[in-house]
């Protein structure tokens, strides 16, 4: 067990800095994320569809916003832009308690989601800038274990004032968020400067440099790439939307299975993320990792659809090996996209480009809860191989947009200058 718990902690000093600023957000946002329901219903006094309306705003708001704010984080520096989206954040949810009615949770929602973008963009720059490229896709390993860690925490806590169902203590719940983003936000300002930090601190040599490589928007396999991991990453559909469902309206498995299907998720994402991500270090790499993502991702549909016509424990355990399945498709395409992320994006631009995924992502995936919802309620069997076979094209979409964004990176990107002497200055 000793053994075990030590797999969680980061090797080197910045990788552990970096992992303690993944725990702290994961548990703010765990915590309010676990009592949100109950905050936006009996708080601000929303209609659960007036909830879901307003959240869908802001996540149009947030789609157009990414783009902008990853162009912002290359002219600006990824850890300044890192710290003002976690304190700015920390700031909007500081007035969540005396939000009243939809217009207000709407206006607050959307300027959340603009500095949470700038604050993401930022922390994803900053995580491929600061690193050695041999450490990249095994220091993300690493954090995502400890956000798994922080949303169970989150979790926990949130459990707990929930357990009294007080609504003054609901209504506060917001400010753990607060307390624990300004502290983040605060430790965010005493890790090393990354070499991008460094170079925006110098106006001549940014500009200079933005004028020396194409724009992302040039990079047609870039957005291929990250069109067909954003598919891939529906798995996230299946893990929190359509098997649920499936279990409670298309199964007799008892509903506090549930638990333990989401029980299970979060042990492995804890416990596994570093060992499923070793090895992986080249484009070979990721594409191998994004093709078992594909087959453990059309085994859960295949499982899953079969639990339909048993009983009793058999049912029981085929949602449950469905649901691993699926947390298997989720740790593997995890793990090769961030080799895509360390190897495919302009060390120049990476805040530009990882706007440019984010984007691009988004559109291979944001359909997905409703149309899967659909296929599978509607029309069982077929709905659930429909998805396989889209997984699957997405699959063998990927390795030649992968190519091709390789050669675009062979031919146009910088590398020797990719890290900077001087970082590491604080």
């Amino acid at each position: 067990m000793k053994r075990l718990l030590g797999g969680l902690i980061p090797p080197t000093p910045v990788a552990r800095q970096l992992a303690l600023q993944s725990l702290l957000f994961a548990t703010a946002q765990g915590a309010f994320l676990t009592g949100s329901a109950v905050f936006f219903t009996e708080v601000v006094g929303l209609s659960a569809s007036k909830v879901g309306f307003g959240l869908t705003i802001a996540g149009v708001v947030s789609f157009f916003v990414a783009y902008p704010a990853g162009k912002l984080v290359d002219r600006v520096g990824p850890k300044k832009m890192w710290a003002f989206g976690t304190m700015a954040g920390a700031v909007v949810f500081a007035f969540w308690p005396w939000v009243r009615g939809f217009s207000e949770f709407v206006a607050l929602g959307i300027v959340f989601e603009i500095v949470q973008n700038a604050g993401a963009a930022g922390r994803n720059a900053y995580i491929l800038d600061v690193l050695p490229e041999q450490e990249r896709v095994e220091t993300q390993a690493f954090l995502y274990s400890a956000l798994n860690v922080g949303f169970t925490l989150g979790a926990l806590i949130s459990g707990l004032a929930l357990a009294f169902h007080d609504i003054t203590v609901i209504r506060w719940i917001p400010l753990l968020w607060v307390v624990v983003n300004v502290v983040n936000g605060f430790a965010i300002t005493r890790l090393p400067k990354a070499p991008h930090d460094l170079r925006a601190a110098s106006r001549e040599h940014r500009l200079e440099e933005r004028a020396s490589t194409p724009k992302p928007t040039e990079n047609r396999g870039w957005i291929a790439t990250s069109f067909f991991t954003g598919l891939l990453t529906t798995n996230q559909v299946l893990l929190t939307v359509l098997i649920p469902l499936w279990l409670v309206q298309r199964t007799d498995a008892p509903h506090w299975l549930l638990a333990w299907l989401f029980g299970t998720n979060t042990v492995l994402c804890i416990f596994l993320p570093a060992f499923t991500s070793r090895g992986v270090h080249t484009i070979e790499d990721a594409l191998r990792r994004a093709l078992y993502s594909s087959g453990f991702f059309v085994l859960a549909c295949l499982i899953t659809l079969f639990s339909h016509s048993t009983v009793g424990l058999l049912t029981a355990l085929l949602v449950w090996l469905g649901h691993v399945a699926v947390t298997g498709a989720e740790l593997a395409i995890g793990s090769g996209n961030w080799a895509f992320q360390a190897q495919l994006m302009d060390p120049q631009r990476r805040g530009e480009y990882g706007g440019l995924a984010e984007v691009a992502s988004t559109v291979g995936n944001f359909w997905a809860p409703a149309v899967y919802t659909f296929m599978v309620m509607h029309w069982g069997t077929p709905g659930w191989l429909v998805i396989a076979a889209i997984i699957v094209a997405a699959g063998f979409g990927l390795r030649p947009s992968a190519h091709a964004a390789e050669r675009f990176a062979e031919l146009h990107f910088e590398r020797p200058h990719d890290l900077n002497p001087e970082a590491g200055v604080a």
